[in-house]
């Protein structure tokens, strides 16, 4: 029998009701009557879920890890739930699988939309939707921790010290967690008012950075995005979500460099410099380097934003790197850089172990003297195999509903993988509101799916199918 931990959800709820609340009072600041009561009524409904689940639900620190991953399915399910209210009784007439829909994909970071016109939307919803993707990245990072037991004692030395996490430990790095997260977002709507970005869309647009989400204020990037200068700035500030949410915090309170907490940055910055290397001297010569590197970092950070609609050539290229993805603890998604590269290198090694037998070839990342161990490998080579599977399975199911394969293919990896469809990818015009309901869920379970560590799927199908 799984005890879900539903008190663990009841934090999230309470920060629906203080985004409500805010809502609420931009509305009236405003004069933004139209959907005011969606307001009232969500913030009612997630008080309520609140106290309740406060109350009555129970939390065990030491509960097993299926009912911990449960509870955070629970989580995807239940939150977005709440979330759908201010669209589904909005003045838009959106029906209820168009308005959850929306929710999870901002919920999961993954900025699919149903309205085809932003200009046309209530500011007062813009800023909901764009507080849908805040809460989702809070709540993916405060996962990590929670499912903390499931990941290598490598990815858990870059943020303590503590191999098993005890109940104060949990609570210290989720508080740590809240602070960077809402001093970043902060931070980041600080800079892009500083360099004249009005401060609606300031906000909208750190909300949207810091939880790697897709969602626009405006229908096109580009009206906001004018000058190089903010080009620089905003593709420098997409990197919050791709390194690790404590990379910054490490480098200026950290008193003893211990390289174990830089390591997957480390690397991760030696691949961000290869790769803008590579696309400064084969692939700008037809477009400005600016928009390169713009379309590069928003790949590789999972957000997937676009400025230039031209650039179909390259849509195979963007889609690897959206697979790849960045820091396992950050708000990015995809495989995860580290776990490449370390597969990679133990493929490599192991290759010439049979070529040259008297030799000793070290699995060993370079930047750190952490060793990867053969069972670290098989997770990950489980993980990609999970990838390849639900792969197969939604771009099957999606071509079975009537859409080209070519375009199946395209949005099964970006669903899995979190990532906006725009025109670095070839999907600027998908219209997802006409989207058949069978299509619809189907998204909507494999942006949950994508979103949860793959892993943690083979747990569960280990659970359930494999019981002794």
């Amino acid at each position: 029998m799984f005890k879900l931990q539903i008190k663990y959800l009841s934090f999230f709820f309470g920060i629906i009701s203080i985004l409500s609340f805010f809502n609420i009072l931009y509305s009236y600041y405003f004069n933004l009557y139209l959907n005011l009561d969606t307001y009232y009524f969500t913030l009612a409904t997630s008080l309520i879920l609140f106290i309740v689940l406060f109350k009555f639900g129970k939390y065990d620190f030491k509960s097993n890890i299926f009912d911990k991953i449960l509870t955070i399915f629970l989580g995807y399910l239940l939150i977005p739930l709440v979330l759908s209210i201010p669209f589904h009784f909005s003045i838009y007439n959106l029906t209820f699988s168009n308005s959850f829909f929306e929710a999870i994909s901002g919920f999961t970071s993954t900025g699919f939309t149903v309205f085809d016109n932003i200009k046309l939307i209530d500011q007062s919803l813009i800023i909901w939707r764009s507080s849908t993707q805040w809460i989702g990245g809070l709540y993916f990072l405060f996962s990590i921790i929670y499912l903390i037991d499931i990941y290598d004692d490598s990815f858990k030395k870059t943020l303590t010290n503590y191999i098993s996490f005890n109940s104060s430990e949990i609570l210290k790095q989720a508080a740590k967690i809240f602070i960077l997260y809402t001093s970043l977002t902060i931070l980041i709507f600080i800079i892009l008012n500083i360099f004249s970005i009005r401060i609606f869309d300031s906000l909208n647009l750190a909300l949207t950075i810091i939880s790697s989400g897709g969602f626009l204020p405006v229908n096109e990037l580009s009206m906001i995005i004018k000058e190089n200068v903010q080009i620089i700035i905003f593709s420098l500030l997409m990197l919050f979500s791709f390194f690790s949410l404590f990379f910054s915090y490490n480098l200026i309170f950290l008193r003893k460099k211990n390289v174990n907490f830089f390591y997957e940055d480390l690397h991760l910055f030696a691949y961000l410099v290869v790769v803008v290397t590579i696309f400064f001297l084969f692939f700008s010569f037809n477009y400005d380097f600016f928009i390169n590197l713009f379309a590069i970092i928003s790949s590789m950070t999972n957000i997937g934003f676009s400025l230039n609609p031209g650039q179909e050539n390259l849509n195979f290229i963007y889609l690897i790197l959206v697979i790849i993805g960045g820091s396992f603890f950050s708000t990015s998604s995809g495989l995860r850089f580290i776990k490449i590269y370390s597969l990679f290198k133990f493929s490599l090694n192991q290759i010439l172990s049979f070529s040259r037998p008297k030799n000793v070839f070290m699995n060993k990342l370079i930047f750190t003297k952490i060793n990867f161990n053969l069972y670290e490998i098989n997770k990950y080579f489980l993980t990609i195999i999970i990838f390849i599977l639900s792969l197969f399975i939604l771009t099957s199911l999606l071509s079975l509903s009537g859409i080209t394969f070519v375009d199946s293919f395209k949005l099964s990896i970006l669903t899995l993988m979190n990532t906006v469809n725009s025109s670095i990818y070839g999907l600027k015009e998908f219209d997802f509101y006409n989207l058949q309901l069978f299509s619809k869920y189907c998204l909507i379970f494999f942006m949950i799916v994508g979103r949860i560590e793959l892993l943690t799927i083979l747990l569960l199908i280990k659970k359930f199918l494999f019981k002794n």
